[in-house]
């Protein structure tokens, strides 16, 4: 760049030689360099465009339609929470000011006494946990402190859609690996668990460069529970290969069908070589509330430390607060019916037989979900039928479908294909991602807008 600055210079300076120019000559060349200066960063580059932007406003663009896209709840978080966060708010004056910086200390505390029993680890509240701004904080922080320039990322796909530029913008390299499904016998519904990772190809990933494994169980979109199995074949090559395992486990309480969610810093060998991270929005159907966490050893932790008092340093103090009465709650009443963390699933899975028997009625294929607020349906029969919808001639059907039936059916999901990388997208594209962590109301909208579209085809 200052090459062709220079270039320029001269090339403007040449005629002005000799003559009493001195202003006008000074303020050229302001103008030239201004003109040349770069504005935004390079580690910007190729991630400004994001899909969620794009449909969100094509949804709010059209009148009447039934929001199945975004994973929110639309119902009202547990009484106990709501009852939490108006007492940190009308209670004691305190907490409208400060707290520690790296977690409100009731917090830090519950969360390492609580998780401290799951994962069968003396955890430190103040070396072991950060409180962060959601989980989408712990995740940037955790890449920001790990990540360096050249490192290798390693990333399942489907995948939660910002590991990709968190790692580009901590200038890493991102390396996929692709859950493939298993062959169904015909009639048979396709389960999340039939996609599976081909352990010679996920061991050929790991390099000299790799830093991090992204791991994220439940799994956004597919709605995958790893097994024991594939998280100690993970392990293995993350103790092998001196490798830090990033652990999303923010749907961790939202599993169905008796599968079991696992935390992979449980397993043996691998605390120190894991970033757990939570969610409270997802823990307690309040994702405005945007509280998150990290668990983790010291020798991690105080890394991500520096990054948070770095950039965000501390989190809204009242609703810390609420969270930490709301675990102390939850751990009185732990694995009873009257724990959240027993009642929210049983509500959850009925939401979720309701979607695929509704999707099913209408010639979807849903691929039964074992865990996270979604599952994906299979819209092959669609693209055979429907091939040529509008829009552009390299857009992925998915993201045409979806266009298509927000405006012409009133019903808003979200294309697949976005949550593969670049060169894989043509592969997945005859699936849509809906969430089923609605109200009932809002399933009972949807089964009217399918049996209207039901109708519609109808001779």
């Amino acid at each position: 760049m200052f090459r062709n600055t220079t270039a320029i210079c001269l090339h403007l300076v040449g005629p002005l030689r000799g003559k009493k120019s001195g202003a006008s000559l000074t303020r050229c060349l302001h103008q030239t360099l201004t003109m040349a200066k770069r504005l935004q960063a390079r580690r910007l580059d190729g991630i400004d465009h994001n899909p969620w932007v794009e449909f969100v406003q094509l949804a709010s663009e059209e009148a009447d339609v039934v929001n199945l896209g975004q994973g929110f709840p639309d119902f009202s978080p547990p009484e106990f929470a709501v009852e939490a966060f108006q007492h940190a708010v009308s209670g004691d004056f305190m907490l409208n000011q400060y707290t520690k910086a790296f977690g409100y200390p009731p917090l830090t505390k519950i969360l390492a006494s609580f998780f401290g029993k799951l994962l069968g680890q003396e955890i430190d509240p103040l070396k072991n946990v950060l409180v962060t701004v959601g989980a989408y904080g712990a995740l940037f922080t955790a890449f920001q402190a790990l990540v360096d320039e050249g490192d290798e990322v390693i990333i399942i796909e489907p995948f939660f859609d910002c590991y990709e530029p968190m790692t580009l913008m901590a200038g890493g390299r991102p390396v996929f690996v692709s859950l493939k499904p298993s062959p169904t016998q015909k009639g048979e519904p396709d389960s999340s668990s039939n996609w599976q990772l081909d352990p010679t190809e996920l061991a050929s990933k790991f390099t000299s460069r790799t830093k991090a494994f992204i791991l994220n169980t439940p799994n956004n979109p597919l709605g995958k529970v790893f097994s024991k199995e594939e998280l100690e074949l993970v392990a293995s090559l993350c103790q092998q290969h001196d490798v830090v395992c990033i652990s999303d486990e923010v749907y961790q309480w939202m599993v169905f069908d008796g599968f079991q969610h696992i935390s992979i810093a449980s397993l043996p060998g691998m605390w120190e070589h894991t970033l757990t991270i939570g969610s409270a929005g997802k823990t307690f159907s309040v994702t405005g509330w945007k509280v998150g966490w990290v668990l983790g050893p010291d020798s991690l932790m105080k890394h991500l430390r520096t990054v948070h008092q770095n950039s965000i340093y501390h989190c809204a103090t009242q609703g810390q607060a609420a969270v930490a009465q709301s675990f102390e709650r939850e751990q009185l009443h732990f694995g009873r019916p009257s724990s959240y963390f027993v009642q929210l699933p049983q509500y959850i899975q009925r939401c979720r037989d309701h979607m695929i028997q509704s999707l099913q009625s209408m010639g979807f294929r849903p691929v039964i979900p074992q865990g996270s607020y979604f599952l994906i349906t299979d819209i092959s029969d669609f693209k055979n039928k429907m091939p040529d919808l509008p829009g552009a001639a390299d857009e992925p059907y998915d993201r045409r479908f979806v266009k298509w039936m927000i405006k012409n059916k009133g019903l808003v999901a979200i294309p697949v294909s976005i949550f593969f990388s670049l060169p894989h997208q043509k592969f997945f594209d005859h699936y849509i991602r809906f969430c089923f962590v609605k109200d009932e109301s809002t399933l009972r909208a949807m089964d009217q807008k399918l049996q209207k579209w039901k109708a519609e085809l109808t001779p």
